[in-house]
């Protein structure tokens, strides 16, 4: 393989100009030319594709975002959407493709894989919701986004002897508000993954008041409902003084932390390397503290299981 292609897809994450980075390094180290494809798959169909070289990407390690930018593309889902991207590929001599995005831009890569076109995908989203790996690129960074705010607004409840809602991102899946909660000492955490149970929060609000607990934080995941709709449902229930905090995009910026910084550039070389052997259709992941790699069927076919041991836990520590 001479030439391979690198592009990112779906939300921007911390961490994808790290694997950015180390695909392009990588590919070079052994001869291999790499082409930079801007705006995701809309890029990839419209050619806005870019040869890179060691300078393109330096300084670029330590950078929120992407480089390459991130688009959706409803044409890429359709037939004749894969054939003008597989005939830019083509035109450009692009031979191997690593995509670095969720479970909707391995669906992507799937198909050009099919068709012929060899790629690989590597896990970059704040969620942490893609199945076969204990870790996304991302998600570290955006945890201590969430948890830096948490402690800020502890900070105003206490003073104000408030209760906080804070919504926080991760669509259908729990994995950011869990470990957000427990790290940040939250009274209570809604997920997805569980049903809550409103006499058991409301029961806990009332204890906590009547042993002299002025303030309590909340943490909500977007995918169970949002903490406007929350905080309407306490208030019908319990006289408390509520607040709400929707932590919005804060979540997706920022420096990414050395852990995200070190796991794309694992995953970034790994990409590499498995397309000079001549792989296509799989997905990298972390497991064990160990880089695997398995078919990408299985990490959009499949669902995140979140650890219910830790929402256990942070029900019995928040007493």
């Amino acid at each position: 393989m001479k030439r391979i292609g690198v592009l990112t897809s779906g939300g921007d994450a911390p961490g994808m100009n790290a694997a950015v980075r180390a695909v392009v390094r990588k590919a070079i180290y052994h001869e291999i030319e790499v082409m930079g494809i801007y705006n995701g798959y809309q890029g990839l169909i419209d050619g806005k594709i870019v040869q890179l070289d060691l300078g393109s990407v330096g300084d670029i390690i330590q950078r929120g975002g992407t480089k390459l930018y991130s688009a959706r593309c409803p044409e890429f889902l359709t037939e004749e959407g894969q054939q003008k991207a597989i005939a830019q590929m083509k035109k450009h001599g692009i031979e191997g493709l690593v995509v670095i995005g969720g479970d909707g831009s391995y669906r992507g890569a799937m198909a050009l894989t099919s068709k012929g076109l060899p790629s690989i995908g590597v896990p970059g989203t704040i969620d942490n919701d893609i199945p076969g790996t204990d870790y996304t690129i991302g998600f570290d960074t955006a945890l201590n986004t969430v948890i830096e705010a948490i402690d800020k607004i502890r900070d105003t409840a206490t003073s104000h002897e408030r209760t906080f809602i804070i919504e926080v991102m991760g669509r259908d899946a729990g994995d950011l508000a869990l470990w957000a909660g427990l790290a940040g000492g939250a009274e209570t955490i809604v997920i997805p993954e569980v049903q809550f149970n409103l006499e058991d929060i409301l029961l806990r609000l009332r204890s906590g008041h009547e042993r002299g607990k002025k303030h309590s934080i909340i943490i909500v995941s977007e995918g169970v409902m949002s903490a406007n709709e929350f905080s309407k449902i306490l208030k019908e229930h319990i006289d408390i003084e509520i607040r709400v905090s929707v932590l919005g995009h804060i979540q997706r910026g920022g420096t990414p932390t050395a852990r995200d910084r070190v796991l794309a550039s694992l995953f970034g070389a790994r990409a590499v390397e498995m397309l000079m052997e001549g792989r296509g259709g799989l997905a990298i992941g972390m497991r064990n503290h160990q880089v695997v790699e398995y078919s990408m069927t299985e990490a959009f076919q499949g669902k995140r299981k979140a650890d219910l041991s830790m929402y256990k836990l942070s029900k019995e520590l928040s007493i």
